[in-house]
């Protein structure tokens, strides 16, 4: 009765381990089904703000602003701090100094033509100095020359002012013959900027230039995106040879030569499309390197930076705080598991005590 009662236990335990066997392997494999869930979820695109759905831009260039205007005779409407003032004072010092001396001059050259002619002068002068005409045509110039050094100096100083810590870096680069652009302080963007030729001169479904677009000459398939009220630092280098990155509308002209960084910063205060082109005689195609810069709100440019596939410098910043807490707190977490296992190893005992008696009995 014995030996049968122990062939029935044998068979029992022998039926019962391959099920016990079988479920740690469904349990091992439930955690491949998860891991592989969270790679069929698609990261959602960014979509680029100065766009529409078809891949045009949104922002249309608007006739007088940032671009040539046809028979005008002014500078163009300034958008940036440095140049409202340079166009202050061009209109306000420069423009009516030169307007009186002109016509100061012609006046005095009708005068010594008529009053010292021939007819009405038979016999000429022989004086050779006088004094207080000397002083005075060598005094006035000086003080003409002094007040207008005082707003220059001070102009010049803001055009070449450092840019703050805060600031957005541009790097232009010339190439005969278009720009590349790149954004250091985003995840190094890169763009290439060519002039948009005319409709007659693409194949068929090639894009060419529209009136939407801007100028004949100034508009480019890839426009330069720019935030409003930010300060921007402008780099320019060249590949080639000397080039010249001029928009009138920034008061921004700054040479790009090959081997050197030259710098100037700005600040854009309206939102549009403003036009320029280089400025530096290059070779044979300078005059098809236009400049396109499309300003926009300070989020719309974080925006298409992340289309783009760059990051701000803040979003930055803050996940290297967040990975420096973070390693600030591991050493503390490692401590607190190394206590652990005490804890763990003084239980041991008694739950191998309670399966023995378990067994046993």
């Amino acid at each position: 009765m014995l030996g049968l009662t122990s062939i029935l236990l044998a068979a029992g335990m022998a039926f019962a381990t391959p099920a016990s066997a079988q479920e740690p392997a469904a349990n091992a494999a439930a955690p491949v089904a998860n891991t592989a869930a969270p790679a069929a979820v698609a990261t959602p695109a960014i979509a680029d703000p100065t766009l529409d759905a078809t891949g045009k831009p949104l922002t249309k260039a608007a006739p007088g602003i940032g671009q040539p205007t046809a028979d005008a005779i002014s500078l163009q409407p300034q958008v940036t701090p440095t140049g409202r003032e340079a166009h202050w004072f061009h209109n306000v010092v420069l423009l009516p100094l030169i307007t009186i001396i002109s016509i100061f001059v012609l006046i005095l050259l009708l005068w010594v033509i008529v009053r010292y002619r021939r007819a009405a002068n038979p016999t000429p002068s022989r004086t050779a100095h006088n004094t207080p005409i000397e002083i005075v045509w060598t005094l006035v110039p000086v003080l003409i020359l002094i007040a207008i050094a005082v707003p220059s100096i001070r102009l010049l100083a803001a055009q070449f002012k450092p840019a703050p810590k805060d600031a957005i870096t541009l790097k232009a680069i010339g190439n005969q013959w278009f720009w590349s652009y790149e954004y250091p302080d985003n995840g190094g963007i890169q763009l290439t900027a060519n002039m948009l030729k005319e409709q007659s001169q693409v194949g068929k479904g090639e894009r060419f230039r529209t009136d939407a677009d801007g100028p004949r000459l100034l508009a480019t398939d890839t426009r330069v995106v720019l935030p409003v009220g930010v300060p921007i630092r402008l780099v320019t280098t060249a590949q080639d040879v000397i080039h010249s990155w001029a928009v009138p509308a920034f008061w921004i002209k700054l040479d790009a030569v090959p081997g050197k960084l030259n710098e100037t910063s700005f600040i854009i205060e309206k939102p549009g499309l403003y036009f320029g082109q280089c400025s530096e005689l290059c070779g044979a195609r300078h005059a098809y390197m236009p400049i396109a810069v499309e300003a926009v709100s300070p989020a719309e440019f974080a925006q298409w930076v992340k289309a783009k596939g760059g990051t701000m410098p803040n979003e930055v910043a803050a996940a290297a705080a967040a990975e420096a807490a973070q390693n600030a707190a591991a050493p503390a977490a490692e401590t607190n598991a190394a206590a652990e296992p005490a804890a763990t190893n003084e239980t041991a005992p008694a739950a191998n005590a309670a399966a023995g008696n378990t067994t046993g009995n």
